[in-house]
């Protein structure tokens, strides 16, 4: 048994390197995606895993971080652990488009839908679901099915108008 952890040890370490930051480098921090639909936490394939690149302003211990964070941030603590950083190489080619994400305390953001695309229903053994598409981004086309009846609650204001799918019940 203790050959065989030395052996997986020996293999880790050589593969393993330490993260180490100094006082003006660049880093992209880690973001957790979730939507206020349903569970509480949905990931998506698509969304973004790193917000940045921010400037590091200094080093609190072996593993803390403090960084320069922009002001619509200013909500969140700017101490940040090495394993929640990613280096980031300044280059001037690099046109970064800066998305406005509002990250809460839990470093996680909420998804706004936009629209809702289509609907479907599904009929089970003793009853039928209504399903709705909604469009979560329009810029990459990120939609998911819900139930009706919870987008219905969350957001209400997708269902005023007039219907678009020629059902009297369903109205966008």
């Amino acid at each position: 048994m203790k050959a065989s952890q030395s052996r997986q040890k020996s293999y880790a370490d050589k593969r393993r390197k330490p993260l180490e930051f100094a006082a003006g480098d660049h880093v992209f921090m880690r973001v957790t995606p979730t939507k206020g639909v349903g569970r509480a936490i949905k990931s998506r394939k698509l969304s973004p895993k790193f917000v940045g690149p921010y400037q590091i302003l200094k080093k609190i211990g072996p593993v803390a971080y403090e960084i320069a964070l922009p002001p619509q941030l200013a909500n969140l603590h700017n101490v940040f652990r090495v394993s929640q950083l990613r280096k980031y190489i300044p280059d001037p080619s690099h046109v970064l488009e800066v998305d406005n994400v509002q990250i809460k305390d839990n470093m996680s953001f909420e998804a706004k839908p936009v629209r809702i695309e289509d609907h479907k229903s599904k009929q089970l053994r003793s009853k039928t679901i209504s399903m709705v598409k909604v469009v979560w981004d329009d810029k990459y086309g990120d939609s998911t099915w819900e139930l009706e009846e919870t987008i219905r609650k969350t957001y209400p204001y997708l269902f005023s108008g007039k219907s678009i799918f020629g059902d009297e019940n369903f109205s966008c």
